[in-house]
């Protein structure tokens, strides 16, 4: 984009476009502005809006033909959801039940060719668009084609009684729900102890991105299983499910069904994407999420447990979201677009374009997702902001080499980068530290950057809010306003004796550590380090994050130890008795022969070019087995995000329920060599088991991060609860 209007500016530009270009519209865009419009009228408002935004923002994009390119791609995935809708859909009803038997087409290629040849098409080389562009045509020449479309039917059901086509989105349909049995494993027992192990696993190798989000073709196959609810209203996945009382309706496993915490336009949103409008799309999304590269596919699932879809497999609308936003990023100059509606978008019509500097300066205390998202609204609400983080936190900017008015790089070409690659900047608090290789954090560095591009924004690191500052030093410096995103507090302790002996941490002190001094490269030489057989205690998404991460990270771990001691060894052969003591040693050659065999088989996988598979030795070794005192379909990350449990069982993890720990026990140097629980299943209650254990993380839970008013009391109001009570404008 190579315009540098302000905000307002655009707004302004917006309007005499509308009027010029889209005079139909305007009229709808002056009720909208009125802030009466509401329902079917409402989300058709805001749907002619987005349609005429993206005309608008498409005039100042550069990379034109990378945008051509997306809506060439949408209207494809649009072909192929009109032939389901218009030609198998009806195909399915007219045959169902019914086998070809002879008349079944043996040879299929030479069908497809025939078809495409008679249609003088040219194959695409997808099958699923060819066979839904023949359709297509076929139907529009009406009763001219009707032997071509019978040919096309028996075509396509010898491809499905082949299962030549189960991935197509014609044969999708959602699998009802078992709220009991959401979790996809054996469950296995053994003297009592439940466990679960995955049916199949994912052989994983560091920490490069592990979901990549699926394809466009998968995405087109959730938009199309959306019901498009907002047309009749129903659009429960924003708006929740109610009672006839209008309480909050809960699901089985008795979590409320409250749909989007954002209200977000969700249901407007996959209208949009659907009918092949890109940009109008994300301006929908940014409507009420002007955020959204913090959440999406594997962040939040508010909006899925709120889905119209209560007993089947709800849409995966956070998938389609991160997609909807993915598309845009993939533009040259994709982060432009992002930037201009992160500060105009003309959906929102209580505050279309960023106001002007106020003169008041509000001071920010903490860089997570509350911190950052806060600072935005502040600033397009015209206020100064000062962000302080307690961790070091390096610029984006500086990251890149740029100033605060110069363009912005491409996403694709300079931003992106493999996890495992990329440089973690410490912005984002529990985004950047807390959540796992499964979710794509470069989007994190997106928010940073165009954050640190607003005039009136800084961030400050390394202080500390009740020792470097206080709220008196705040007043002093001219802020007007203090806001506390201060996010969570200590871990919380559980009882169990040997409760601090060495080989037990806490789970967010190890997530924290993991990501913030680089261990997880082979290229650090960060000191951390973990054992196998290792158990996790809790039942929390910290647990199962914690979990998969340690499982990643021991064969890192022990090559680079493997690979930094056979180095030693060749220098100094008596390296390992001259140079740790005796339990230092048990470890030493422990580590030794474990990362001997993972080098191994690292090499023989990328000869073959493939995968290493670690996970055999891995379970041979103890592996990682996370402990939770209910049953597994009463723990918080069963209830609230099943969908990661399946995940971590599919990386090997093993899942254990109705233990409680009360001791750890001591090896002869003092360190945790095993784990004694207590069953708490009303059958088997009270009975005592030991697990074999190295190393054990306890995650159960953090406690509300309220330090200042406990280092200067009476400053703040606290809740029942614990936590600080929070600041309503409106009172």
């Amino acid at each position: 984009m190579k315009e540098t209007l302000s905000s307002a500016h655009h707004h302004k530009a917006f309007l005499s476009f509308m009027q010029e270009q889209y005079p139909e519209v305007w009229p709808t865009y002056v009720e909208l502005q009125k802030g009466t419009l509401t329902g079917k009228t409402l989300s058709q408002a805001l749907i002619d809006t987005a349609i005429v935004c993206e005309a608008y923002i498409s005039a100042f994009i550069s990379d034109q033909k990378g945008l051509s390119t997306i809506k060439e791609a949408l209207d494809a995935e649009k072909m192929v959801i009109q032939a389901k809708a218009d030609f198998t859909k009806k195909a399915l009803i007219r045959r169902r039940g019914m086998l070809l038997g002879d008349e079944a087409i043996k040879d299929t290629e030479a069908a497809y060719t025939s078809l495409l040849d008679a249609l003088k098409m040219q194959s695409t080389g997808d099958r699923e668009l060819d066979f839904s562009n023949i359709v297509v045509r076929l139907s529009e020449q009406g009763d001219s084609a009707k032997d071509k479309l019978e040919q096309a039917e028996l075509l396509y059901f010898s491809l499905r009684e082949n299962n030549l086509i189960s991935d197509w989105i014609s044969e999708f349909a959602g699998n009802k729900l078992d709220f009991d049995h959401l979790e996809h494993a054996i469950v296995q027992e053994n003297d009592g102890v439940v466990s679960y192990e995955a049916h199949h696993h994912r052989k994983r190798d560091g920490f490069a991105l592990t979901d990549r989000r699926g394809t466009r073709r998968q995405v087109t196959k959730q938009v199309d299983y959306c019901m498009i609810c907002h047309e009749r209203e129903k659009d429960s996945c924003s708006k929740g499910i109610h009672e006839k009382d209008g309480t909050v309706k809960k699901n089985p496993l008795g979590v409320e069904t409250k749909g989007c915490p954002l209200d977000e336009k969700i249901s407007e949103m996959h209208f949009l994407r659907r009918e092949g409008y890109p940009i109008a799309a994300l301006a929908m999304v940014m409507l009420d999420n002007p955020m959204c590269a913090g959440t999406g596919h594997r962040i939040c699932n508010d909006c899925m447990k709120g889905c119209i879809f209560q007993k089947q497999e709800p849409v995966n609308i956070p998938k389609i979201e991160t997609s909807v936003l993915s598309d845009i990023l993939s533009l040259n100059d994709g982060l432009e677009v992002y930037a201009l509606l992160m500060q105009w978008n003309p959906l929102n019509v209580k505050r279309p374009y960023a106001l002007p500097y106020n003169g008041n300066k509000v001071l920010v205390i903490g860089l997570g997702p509350a911190g950052y998202t806060l600072s935005h609204y502040l600033l397009n609400e015209g206020f100064a902001v000062v962000a302080v983080e307690g961790l070091k936190i390096e610029s984006a900017l500086d990251i890149y080499g740029l100033k605060k008015d110069d363009p912005l790089p491409s996403f694709k070409t300079t931003i992106e980068k493999e996890l495992d690659e990329r440089i973690i900047s410490g912005f984002g608090g529990v985004s950047e530290y807390g959540i796992t290789s499964r979710w794509d954090k470069n989007f994190l560095t997106v928010l940073q950057l165009l954050l640190e591009r607003r005039d009136n924004f800084k961030i400050l690191d390394g202080v500390r809010f009740g020792g470097t500052l206080t709220i008196e030093d705040a007043w002093q410096l001219g802020f007007t306003h203090i806001a506390l995103a201060t996010g969570a507090g200590k871990p919380t302790l559980i009882r169990m004796k040997n409760n601090l002996s060495r080989g037990l941490r806490k789970a967010s002190d190890f997530l924290m550590a993991l990501q913030l001094t680089g261990a997880a490269r082979m290229d650090s030489m960060a000191n951390l380090q973990v054992s196998l057989p290792a158990i996790v205690i809790g039942g929390g998404l910290t647990a199962i994050d914690t979990a998969t991460e340690t499982l990643a990270y021991y064969p890192i771990q022990v090559e680079k130890f493997y690979l930094h001691a056979k180095t030693m060894l060749e220098e100094y052969p008596s390296y390992f008795t001259e140079m740790y003591d005796e339990e230092e040693r048990i470890t030493a050659q422990r580590f030794f022969e474990h990362g001997n065999i993972i080098h191994d088989v690292r090499t023989k996988a990328r000869l073959s070019g493939e995968i290493p598979n670690f996970l055999p030795y891995l379970k041979e070794w103890g592996g990682v087995t996370l402990i939770y005192r209910k049953k597994l379909n009463q723990s918080p990350a069963y209830k609230l995000n099943h969908e990661e449990v399946n995940e971590a069982l599919e990386e090997g993890i093993t899942i254990i329920e109705e233990l409680s720990p009360i001791e750890c026990n001591l090896d002869n140097y003092g360190a945790i060599e095993s784990v004694t629980f207590e069953h708490t299943g009303e059958d088997r209650k009270g009975e005592l088991h030991i697990m074999a254990a190295r190393t054990v993380f306890v995650a159960a839970g953090t406690s509300p991060n309220t330090t200042y008013e406990k280092e200067y009391p009476q400053t703040f109001k606290l809740l029942d609860s614990g936590y600080y009570q929070p600041f309503n404008a409106m009172n």
